[in-house]
This record gives C-alpha cells, sequence and structure tokens, in this order.
C-alpha cells in the first residue's frame, strides 16, 4: 500500500472480520481502498470507509449456507 491504493479480495469466512478493521483503518489514513466481494456472502457488509464492488456468482445464498 506504499502508493496509496490497496485492492483487497477477502474469501468468505472469519478472517475477513479482523481483516476488515485493519482495512477500515488504512482508509482512515488516506488510502484509497476497494474490497471486491461476491454479490451473495456473509458478514461483508457495505461501508462509507472504503469502496465496495460486487461481483456476480452462481452459487445463491441457500446453497452457501446449505454447503457449511
Amino acid at each position: 500500500s506504499d502508493g496509496g491504493k490497496l485492492l483487497v479480495v477477502p474469501m468468505v469466512g472469519s478472517h475477513w472480520l479482523s481483516m476488515q478493521e485493519v482495512v477500515q483503518k488504512l482508509s482512515e489514513r488516506g488510502h484509497e481502498v476497494v474490497v471486491l466481494v461476491p454479490e451473495v456472502s456473509w458478514q461483508m457488509e457495505m461501508t462509507q470507509a472504503y469502496k465496495v464492488v460486487t461481483y456476480p456468482v452462481t452459487q445463491p445464498l441457500e446453497e452457501l449456507d446449505n454447503a457449511f
């Protein structure tokens, strides 16, 4: 993030919960942060602290729930 720009592609799961705080702090310090998330996901909410871009997936939420 030396150039001030950061692209984050988190996987669905618990590591995003701790990673989200780091991403938010980087954004607060002036870094331009884009978080790329699937349109079907858990716990990946929208925020104004950084830009969130979604991408389409073929798996519905019910299928994701059943997989876990």
